[in-house]
C-alpha cells in the first residue's frame, strides 16, 4: 500500500478513463505514459471494463512494469473482489463504504474513497483509508480543502471531478494541500487529436512540469 501512495505524489496526475474500445484503452495508456503518468485509473463504467480491464493489465505488464493499475467507479464489496481477483493495484470508490474498506485493508490494496463533507472524511479515516478523493472536485473547490485540511492532518487528499491542466486550477489545488489530482474528461477533452499531434503527452508533460515548479 506504501509503495502505492508512494508512486503516486511522486506522480501526482491521476487520469481517470473508460472505453468499450480496447485498441482505443492501450492507445490512451500509451499516451498518458509517454507523458509521464505511472499511476492509471480505469474505471467500472461500462460492459467491456472487466474484460478491458485484464487486457489493460496484461498490455502493461508487457510492456510498463513500472505503472500502476488500480479500478474506480467501484460501489460494492462483489466489485471490488471481482476485480482484485484479476490484479488491480488499487480501488477508487465515489462514496465511502465499510464492507469496501474491508475487503480492502485484508488484502493489503489501497482503497480511495470518494468524500464530499467532513463526516464522510472522519469516516474513510476511520476505516483506515489513507488518502481521500475529494469528489466533485470542481463543486468542492480548493478553498474546502484549505477549510477542512487542519482538520485531518494525516490524511492526505486527491481532487477529481472538474480538475483541469490549466496552470492556475493546479496552482490552486497542490498550494492547498493536495497530493494528487484525478483528470478525466479535461485532459481527454479532445479524444481525436492527440493521435496525430502528442495531444495528451505534451499536456501532461507541461503539467508535470508547472507541479514540480509548485512544490
Amino acid at each position: 500500500m506504501q509503495t502505492i501512495l508512494s508512486k503516486i505524489e511522486s506522480s501526482p496526475i491521476i487520469p481517470v478513463y473508460y472505453h468499450d474500445d480496447i485498441d482505443q484503452c492501450i492507445q490512451i495508456l500509451k499516451s498518458c505514459y509517454s507523458g509521464g503518468i505511472r499511476v492509471f485509473e480505469f474505471v467500472n463504467r461500462g460492459p467491456e471494463a472487466l474484460n478491458n480491464f485484464k487486457q489493460l493489465l496484461k498490455y502493461r505488464d508487457q510492456n510498463f512494469k513500472d505503472l500502476k493499475l488500480g479500478i474506480g467507479t467501484i460501489k460494492t464489496k462483489q466489485q471490488a473482489l471481482d476485480f482484485l481477483d484479476i490484479g488491480a493495484e488499487f480501488i477508487v470508490s465515489p462514496i465511502v463504504k465499510p464492507e469496501i474498506a474491508e475487503v480492502t485493508l485484508k488484502h493489503d490494496i489501497l482503497w480511495i474513497p470518494g468524500c464530499m463533507t467532513p463526516t464522510e472524511i472522519a469516516l474513510a479515516e476511520e476505516l483506515g483509508a489513507p488518502l481521500v478523493k475529494l469528489f466533485p472536485g470542481d463543486a468542492l473547490g480548493s478553498s474546502f480543502l484549505k477549510g477542512i485540511k487542519p482538520l485531518f492532518p494525516s490524511l492526505k487528499f486527491m481532487p477529481t471531478g472538474g480538475v483541469s491542466l490549466e496552470e492556475q486550477n493546479l496552482t490552486e489545488w497542490f498550494q492547498a494541500g493536495v497530493s494528487a489530482v484525478g483528470m478525466g474528461s479535461k485532459l481527454f477533452n479532445d479524444p481525436t487529436e492527440f493521435e496525430e499531434s502528442n495531444y495528451i503527452e505534451n499536456r501532461l508533460r507541461k503539467a508535470f512540469h508547472h507541479i514540480e515548479s509548485i512544490k
